[in-house]
């Protein structure tokens, strides 16, 4: 897998599941030896920077305004020995929307492609915000889109709105795949947020039952990973 690729987990107003993905991938990332560049956009609940800060290049940058995203290009450019890997918050849809462009554009120039992980529940506002996202940042050459649809919410398949929508159509149409995020026993996602550790400490320091938990989860999002980040 080439080391120039930007990461951008994105998603509805809260709740639907983004940290836990960015949070997925970055372990998925770092067990393939890869140098990691966090960006955590969500500032006032910095969660993921916090669990990560002290093991991988990490950093808090607000994107919601044009200055935010002149700094990420800059970063995109200056390390480009490392995955760019996105955190957006749920305060940034409007900043992505407005300011998005301002990457989508120097993409051919820094030499790198854009994977957007656009996490969804069950709502229609989920829709309507990957919409515009999509209109903001189309899909291109350099960007994709992937749809992940979180298990804690239910299975795939009540996943209505989405599973019949012309969105799901055009986003598999230019490329993209419609994933399941698999749901993680509540007692163990709660180990990672409160204790704000990653995955790989969490493995060390968890009772042996969370553990086991945490491996088989582990097991079922290095499968979905492996579906759209090739070797």
């Amino acid at each position: 897998m080439a080391d120039n690729k930007i990461y951008l987990v994105g998603g509805a107003k809260g709740g639907t599941g983004k940290t836990m993905v960015c949070i997925a991938l970055i372990d998925y990332l770092v067990c393939k030896n890869k140098n990691i560049y966090l960006i955590e956009t969500d500032t006032s609940n910095p969660d993921t920077y916090k669990s990560h800060q002290d093991t991988i290049k990490a950093e808090l940058i607000n994107l919601d305004d044009a200055d935010g995203w002149i700094t990420l290009v800059n970063i995109c450019d200056s390390n480009k020995d490392s995955i760019i890997v996105i955190n957006t918050g749920a305060r940034n849809n409007k900043g992505v929307s407005d300011y998005g462009p301002i990457l989508s554009n120097t993409l051919k120039e820094l030499d790198r492609e854009l994977i957007t992980l656009w996490v969804i529940n069950r709502q229609r506002d989920s829709l309507e915000l990957l919409k515009e996202y999509t209109t903001s940042i189309p899909s291109s050459d350099r960007h994709t889109v992937h749809v992940i649809k979180n298990a804690y919410f239910g299975d795939s398949k009540k996943y209505e709105l989405y599973n019949n929508s012309k969105i799901k159509t055009g986003i598999e149409d230019a490329g993209g795949k419609s994933l399941t995020f698999p749901d993680l026993a509540d007692r163990v996602s709660d180990d990672l947020y409160t204790q704000r550790i990653s995955v790989e400490k969490a493995n060390k320091e968890l009772p042996i039952g969370n553990r086991a938990e945490l491996l088989r989860w582990k097991g079922e999002y290095n499968k979905m990973f492996g579906e759209i980040i090739s070797e």
